[in-house]
C-alpha cells in the first residue's frame, strides 16, 4: 500500500511543505494524510459538443458521444490532468484510480498518458507488471494533494500557489497552462466538508472556469465527492449543487461534463479510515471515469 492512510474522519495534512506534505492539519482536513515518500441520477450536463451525460445510479456517467468535439490528437497519447487532493493521489493503493484508468485504456489500444508536476504513490511492481508491453507508457504524474481544498487547487491553475508538496515547490507554476492538458479529471472538494462546506460549489465553479481559461480545447470532467461517513450531510449538500455547477458551464458552450461518482462507491469501498477508496474503490473510480473520456480517445 502506498502511504499510511489518515485514522477515521480525523485531520489529514494540507499539503504543506516537503516530504511528509500531508502530514498535519490544523484545520481538519479530511482526504488525508501520506508520507510522500511512501511508493506510494441523471447527470444532469449535456454536453454541447454532442456528449450528454447520463450517470444515473450507476454513476458511470459522462458522454453518450463525442461529436464533433475532439480534444484528443488522433495519433498521440492524450494527455490528463488528474486534479484533486489525496483521493486523487491514491491513499491506500500505489496509483490510485490512474493506474486502474491507464489499464482500462491501454487494455482498448487507447492511448493515455497522464501529466502534472507531482510524481508520488507510483503503482507497485506487481501493477506495472500486469500491463505487459503497455508499461512503458504509464507516467507516473498528477496533481493530487493531501488535505487540499477546492482553494488550494484553484491557486495551483491560477499560479497562485506558494506552496512545497510531494518536494515539489509550485511557486510560479499553472498547472493546467504549463501542461497543455486535453482532459481535465476533477475530483475536489472532500476536504472543504471538513475546513468549510459553506460556498464550497461556487468555489468550484470558479475552479471550472479557470480550468476552461487555461485549456478552452480541453474535456473537464467533474465528478460528484464519493461518500465520506464522517460527512454524510455535508457531502450530500455538496454534491446536490454539483450537476448545477457544471450545467451553467455547458450551457454557456464550455467542454465541461459532470460523472456521478458518488453513487458508483458505497461504504465498503472505503479504507479503515473510511475517506480514501481500498483498490475496489478506486477500481470502481477508474471504470467512471474511464466511461466518460472513452469517446473521446483514440
Amino acid at each position: 500500500m502506498a502511504g499510511s492512510p489518515g485514522t477515521g474522519a480525523g485531520a489529514p495534512g494540507n499539503g504543506g511543505s516537503g516530504a511528509t506534505a500531508g502530514a498535519s492539519n490544523a484545520a481538519g482536513g479530511v482526504a488525508g494524510s501520506h508520507s510522500a515518500g511512501a511508493g506510494s441520477g441523471s447527470a444532469g450536463a449535456s454536453h454541447s459538443a454532442g456528449a450528454s451525460g447520463s450517470a444515473g445510479a450507476s454513476g458511470s456517467g459522462g458522454a453518450a458521444g463525442a461529436g464533433s468535439f475532439a480534444p484528443c490528437p488522433a495519433s498521440d497519447p492524450c494527455k490528463i490532468l488528474p486534479l484533486g487532493d489525496s483521493i486523487t493521489w491514491g491513499i491506500n493503493y500505489g496509483g490510485g484510480y490512474r493506474i486502474k484508468l491507464f489499464t482500462h485504456a491501454s487494455t482498448d489500444s487507447q492511448k493515455i498518458t497522464f501529466v502534472g508536476y507531482d510524481a508520488a504513490n507510483p503503482p507497485t511492481s506487481a501493477a506495472l507488471s500486469a500491463l505487459g508491453s503497455a508499461s512503458s507508457m504509464w507516467v507516473a504524474k498528477h496533481e493530487g494533494h493531501s488535505g487540499w481544498t477546492i482553494k488550494q487547487d484553484d491557486d495551483l491553475v491560477t499560479g497562485k500557489s506558494t506552496a512545497t508538496n510531494d518536494s515539489v515547490n509550485y511557486t510560479g507554476k499553472k498547472v493546467v497552462a504549463d501542461f497543455g492538458p486535453h482532459i481535465v479529471l476533477v475530483h475536489l472538494g472532500t476536504n472543504d466538508m471538513a475546513q468549510g462546506a459553506t460556498g464550497a460549489p461556487d468555489r468550484l465553479g470558479t475552479l471550472i472556469d479557470h480550468v476552461v481559461a487555461d485549456a478552452p480545447n480541453a474535456l473537464v470532467v467533474v465528478a460528484s465527492i464519493i461518500p465520506v461517513p464522517s460527512y454524510a450531510s455535508s457531502v450530500a449538500t455538496f454534491n446536490k449543487a454539483v450537476p448545477g455547477v457544471v450545467m451553467t458551464r455547458t450551457n454557456a458552450g464550455k467542454h465541461v461534463i459532470y460523472v456521478d461518482m458518488f453513487s458508483a462507491l458505497t461504504n465498503s469501498d472505503l479504507g479503515s479510515d473510511q475517506v480514501h477508496p481500498n483498490e475496489g474503490g478506486y477500481e470502481k473510480m477508474a471504470v467512471v471515469w474511464y466511461k466518460a473520456i472513452k469517446p473521446y480517445l483514440h
